[in-house]
């Protein structure tokens, strides 16, 4: 994106208009290293989002024939896609003023610095509980009372998950799953993973629980949750000032 030119203030040829500050950048890149959501949500996405929709291509899986009896119809099967249209129907806007003692007293380069970092996490409380919330309405619900170790409760869990089989999965291997937990059960899982000697790396340490990637976050509503990498899709536009 080219920056815009300002209207009244020149370089130093009296003649080229000046570039105006952005601050656009510095608040994206705020909002993808405080967020848990833009790290694990679909990013695959195909189409325009200027025209108002993306898509998430959803390829069914094949099924094998017998040798030689796949092109009896003189053609292979064709491809099919279930692909789900995502709609960028969700507006929000951050509106603030300023009043002149306050550019006064803390100038115009510090007073954006200072909104930018507050916004920024507006934005990544905001994209994080939209993300949660989608995740727990549209998944399903597990219960794990018959299991009273964390360890245990957690690997059922991902089993859950594992074992998944429908038009577009027949099983799903770990490397494609995440665990998001709130902070008390990541804490009992630390707990956990602190008293297993020698623990075999990959199968349990900070970052990840027998394969799965973990992260921890206050921002959701269930203890944990195990999903597919790239399971939700929340595209953003984010407009820059």
């Amino acid at each position: 994106m080219a920056k815009t030119d300002a209207l009244s203030i020149y370089i130093s040829d009296d003649t080229t208009k000046d570039k105006l500050m952005e601050t656009y950048a510095e608040v994206i890149d705020m909002v993808q290293t405080s967020t848990v959501s833009t790290s694990i949500k679909n990013q695959n996405l195909s189409g325009d989002p200027q025209a108002g929709s993306v898509e998430a291509r959803r390829l069914a899986t094949s099924v094998s024939q017998a040798y030689g009896t796949a092109r009896a119809a003189g053609a292979g099967d064709m491809i099919s896609n279930n692909g789900v249209t995502i709609n960028l129907d969700t507006d929000k806007e951050i509106v603030e003023e300023f009043e002149m003692k306050d550019v006064e007293l803390y100038g115009i380069p510090s007073l954006m610095e200072k909104r930018a970092v507050n916004q920024a996490k507006a934005m990544a409380r905001e994209l994080d509980r939209a993300f949660f919330t989608e995740a727990v309405s549209a998944g399903s619900s597990v219960t794990l009372s018959a299991y009273s170790a964390i360890e245990d409760s957690l690997e059922a869990l991902i089993q859950a998950v594992e074992t998944v089989s429908n038009d577009n999965v027949d099983g799903v291997d770990r490397d494609m799953l995440v665990l998001t937990v709130t902070p008390a059960v990541y804490a009992r899982l630390a707990g956990y993973i602190e008293s297993v000697p020698n623990p075999i790396d990959g199968m349990a340490n900070m970052e990840t629980f027998h394969k799965v990637r973990v992260f921890v976050t206050h921002r959701q509503t269930v203890d944990a949750i195990c999903m597919i990498e790239g399971a939700v899709a929340q595209p953003v536009i984010v407009k820059p000032y």
